[in-house]
């Protein structure tokens, strides 16, 4: 495993009073630890029916038999692995910030795969950046864990992205999870949701900004620099300045959690100071 200054040993510590409970019913994947609507042959009782010709005689319930002189089946509720899939925004935006939102990120997708592959899930983690998806495809058990914490401590920001643009470079077949870890500096966040949504996924958008970007302290010109296109902008810090900015920034935010309400999204906001294991309570 390859450990950089993102996963101390503080980092792991945190990670073990971690838990995470998604609810999540499939109707189809590999067998697993989560309950489907599909009929299949766990342990587990589900329902009864009637007997048609060709089915498991073994399922044969006789004591239904015995009561009612016809034949019934036993019905199981199947064990289904959820699929989880986290988009990770990797442009140059989000390497901004002490500590920066990368690092945030890395931790947030990190501490997401551990629970979701403790509970015997899968995960698929896409890296974002420069319009293009890096598909690591089905980690799963916990090894798997290892094998993610190399990829994802491998992993540079740079350049820009197009958020659609990307996630729609994930082939997305069948029910899941997906979750988008963004600064969300886009235009276009209502077409992600709306193809994830058609792709049937629940989605979780978790929108990582730093203390400053929140509450900017600008009381002196500055060239102000857009990290991805190369653009910039001269102001002059002012009380009325930081006062539009906070309408703007709290208007910005609204609109967000308009939007993932919308389309019944889990919106969380969380800034890359305060402890990630507590982003979900």
């Amino acid at each position: 495993m390859v450990t950089d200054e993102t996963f101390t040993p503080e980092f792991y510590e945190q990670l073990k009073k971690f838990r995470l409970q998604l609810k999540l019913r499939l109707a189809a994947g590999a067998n697993g630890g989560r309950k489907s609507n599909a009929k299949g042959s766990s342990v587990e009782f589900s329902d009864f029916r009637e007997y048609i010709p060709g089915d498991d005689i073994r399922r044969i319930d006789w004591n239904a038999y015995a009561r009612f002189d016809r034949l019934f089946v036993k019905l199981f509720m199947e064990e289904k692995e959820g699929l989880f899939r986290i988009f990770m925004d990797a442009s140059k935006s989000m390497d901004f910030g002490t500590p920066t939102k990368a690092v945030h990120s890395k931790r947030l997708a990190a501490a997401l795969s551990y629970c979701i592959l403790d509970n015997s899930d899968r995960v698929i983690l896409n890296v974002l950046k420069n319009n293009k998806n890096e598909v690591h495809k089905g980690t799963a058990g916990k090894q798997g864990f290892s094998r993610l914490i190399d990829t994802l401590s491998a992993i540079t920001f740079e350049g820009e992205n197009d958020l659609t643009k990307s996630i729609k470079n994930q082939d997305i077949t069948g029910r899941g999870m997906s979750i988008i870890i963004s600064d969300l500096y886009t235009d276009n966040l209502e077409d992600s949701l709306k193809y994830l949504t058609y792709k049937k996924q629940e989605i979780m958008v978790i929108h990582v900004l730093t203390k400053e970007e929140m509450s900017p302290e600008i009381f002196e010109t500055s060239n102000l620099i857009d990290s991805e296109s190369g653009a910039s902008l001269k102001v002059t810090g002012s009380n009325a300045l930081l006062k539009d900015y906070k309408k703007a920034y709290e208007e910005h935010v609204t609109k967000l959690q308009a939007l993932c309400k919308k389309y019944s999204a889990k919106y969380i906001l969380s800034l890359t100071d305060s402890d990630f294991t507590r982003i979900f309570t």
